[in-house]
């Protein structure tokens, strides 16, 4: 796998899968999007990228797994600086974006 090469697992049903993917759409990445079943065997790769968890999604830039959503988000920002911004630029504004997407997360408005 070439060094710069990025690989999203996940499924298309996921909502944490579908924030990385508009994210990495945003930044224009081109990316290998690779479907994991939700109730099948995961794949060693799925596996050996995310031994913790093993949740989706993972993105895999190079040979380096990223693992939860907000976190792929914040890695994307971050590492594609071109291109528009996901994140706000101000510490406290960002904090609070996160703290929103947290929440939402954690489906607190979900009753």
């Amino acid at each position: 796998m070439a060094s710069n090469e990025v690989k999203l697992l996940g499924t298309s049903l996921s909502p944490f899968v579908l924030r990385a993917r508009i994210a990495l759409n945003l930044k224009s990445v081109d990316h290998v999007f690779m479907k994991v079943g939700i109730f099948t065997k995961k794949s060693d790769l799925f596996l050996k990228s995310n031994p913790v968890h093993k949740k989706m999604p993972i993105l895999i830039h190079g040979d380096r797994p990223i693992c939860e959503s907000l976190i792929i988000v914040q890695y994307i920002d971050k590492v594609w600086a071109s291109g528009p911004a996901i994140l706000p630029s101000d510490p406290y504004d960002q904090a609070t974006a996160r703290f929103w997407a947290a929440y939402l997360d954690e489906g607190k408005l979900v009753k």
